[in-house]
């Protein structure tokens, strides 16, 4: 397909770039991303997936705004307050962009629902904030085989990896299990510095966008772990895949989708 003059301007930007391009602009254009969770982490991750042009993202979220989430979703509004976040997130992202089709998913994530959900999907964002969804994400796309980005923010600290089935190891190589119930404390107990969010999020729509376009190095077999009060980034050389891995190795132990029930989140969840 063809540019129109408009979107040649829209994305004039990234068209000079000779690592995108017209043909990494198209891809762009073509790709699908799934964003699950409307939150701290896919508020911003949705802003500029949706301004760069990604053709078709899909939004996951049961909740609702509410005024305690505008310090640091930056999606939503004041007036967005009681609206549904999956069509507050949706109305932001084509006011910036009407090229994008927005797809909305009022649920919850579940063992029950997810592999439908992520199966039209080229690339998967975890903006989740427990354990539970974590390690379901996880586990889903490894067995869908889907790439995806982790992502985690409290008080002044964030993490971020990626998973590319395959080539690298998972959330649970990392992390074997969920910890038990009540062992760390929640982020609406120990709070988040609201551009944490911003900063993190802001990188898993960077690991997309090149996931996309095949450009740089993608964070697979690394974790990047940012302390914003030290301005401080490290990067973790992580385990080789599958090495005992109850989900990605050879001989995996876990072949269905477990639905944890406890809920918890730290520097290993998200928000």
């Amino acid at each position: 397909m063809g540019f129109t003059n408009e979107q040649l301007e829209r994305y004039s930007r990234h068209i000079i770039l000779k690592e995108i391009g017209v043909k990494g602009q198209k891809k762009l254009l073509n790709a699908k991303v799934l964003i699950i969770g409307a939150g701290g982490l896919g508020a911003p991750a949705a802003l500029y997936l949706a301004a760069a042009g990604v053709g078709t993202i899909g939004i996951v979220d049961a909740d609702v705004v509410d005024l305690s989430n505008l310090q640091r979703q930056v999606i939503h509004t004041t007036a967005d307050i009681g609206k549904d976040k999956v069509e507050s997130a949706k109305e932001t992202m084509q006011a910036i962009n009407p090229d994008v089709n927005v797809i909305t998913y009022k649920e919850y994530m579940t063992s029950y629902n997810i592999m439908d959900i992520i199966k039209d999907y080229d690339f998967i964002l975890d903006g989740t904030d427990n354990f539970p969804a974590k390690f379901l994400i996880n586990d889903a796309c490894v067995m869908a085989k889907k790439p995806f980005s982790h992502a985690g923010i409290i008080r002044f600290k964030g993490q971020l990896m990626t998973v590319v089935p395959g080539e690298g190891p998972c959330y649970r190589c990392v992390f074997k299990s969920p910890p038990p119930k009540d062992a760390v404390p929640t982020c609406k107990q120990a709070g988040v510095i609201g551009a944490m969010g911003g900063v993190i999020g802001s990188l898993q729509a960077m690991e997309a966008i090149k996931y996309i376009t095949g450009v740089g190095e993608l964070l697979v077999g690394k974790l990047l772990t940012y302390d914003a009060l030290k301005m401080e980034f490290h990067t973790i050389k992580l385990p080789s895949r599958g090495k005992g891995c109850a989900v990605c190795s050879d001989h995996p132990t876990i072949t269905k989708l477990i639905d944890y029930e406890q809920a918890a989140c730290d520097l290993k969840a998200g928000h």
